[in-house]
């Protein structure tokens, strides 16, 4: 099986009249088709430079990334980005919060305004469809986020914090509706997280970068030992602690 991702040996800089600042070095690994990825480092090692860098928006100063053995460009229409905050807009209803996206391609058509319809009675914001972001719980808005991003089919998802303005307990809870959701779909992601626990419950493998400029310090393959696996149930299989303890041990090298 081919990879729907290859990053190879993309490093890079950030340059100003003070000087220049190295934020990437050499970084590269590989996303299988339907794999969730999660990436962990130390604070400011560049783990949102590095997506900006696989979605097009920042170019490398040296080596490259493909996706499905073609080149990424800015704006590319076969990634979804999801941010730390949902960015919901309160003039608009739900609904039409939803759609924002494909008004803004064009791309209003009877199929994906179907396939909205269903995700919106699947996921249960239906009913709120009509109601103003002020209205709902931060989960409830991620969740809107999460459909109005993959109401534009898009062959890979990047989330970047999305859960981390929410206080724990709906953090838990919203991380592991989007887990499930991501699972349904299909869809394959790459989660940048400060939280060891949440990369471990969410993801397939876990990479692990050093301190600024980051470099890929290792990448853990997680394996639980747990029948229908969701990001909820995750934390309590055996393995689990072992893998935290593992990856903390690694970034403290770099704390």
């Amino acid at each position: 099986m081919k990879p729907l991702l290859e990053v190879r040996d993309v490093s890079l800089s950030y340059h100003t009249p003070s000087g220049e600042t190295a934020a990437l070095s050499h970084i590269s690994f590989d996303l299988m088709p339907g794999e969730f990825l999660a990436v962990v480092g130390p604070s400011g090692c560049g783990k949102s430079t590095l997506l900006n860098v696989i979605c097009g928006l920042l170019a490398p100063e040296q080596g490259s990334v493909l996706m499905n053995g073609t080149s990424v460009s800015r704006g590319d229409p076969r990634m979804g980005y999801m941010l730390q905050k949902d960015h919901l807009l309160e003039w608009r209803t739900i609904y039409k919060n939803v759609l924002l996206g494909l008004e803004v391609r064009r791309e209003l058509t009877p199929e994906k305004l179907s396939y909205i319809e269903k995700m919106l009675h699947t996921y249960g914001l239906d009913k709120f469809r009509s109601a103003r972001p002020s209205q709902l719980s931060g989960g409830m808005r991620q969740r809107a986020a999460l459909i109005r991003t993959l109401a534009l089919k898009p062959e890979l998802l990047l989330l970047d914090e999305p859960f981390s303005a929410l206080d724990y307990q709906t953090r838990l809870n919203v991380s592991d509706d989007i887990g499930k959701i991501l699972k349904k779909e299909n869809k394959p992601a790459i989660l940048v997280t400060h939280d060891i626990s949440e990369a471990i419950s969410m993801a397939d493998r876990v990479i692990i970068l050093t301190k600024r400029p980051a470099s890929v310090a290792k990448i853990v393959s997680i394996h639980l030992d747990i029948e229908n696996r969701t990001p909820l149930s995750s934390r309590n299989a055996p393995d689990f602690k072992s893998y935290f303890n593992l990856i903390w041990k690694e970034l403290n090298q770099y704390a």
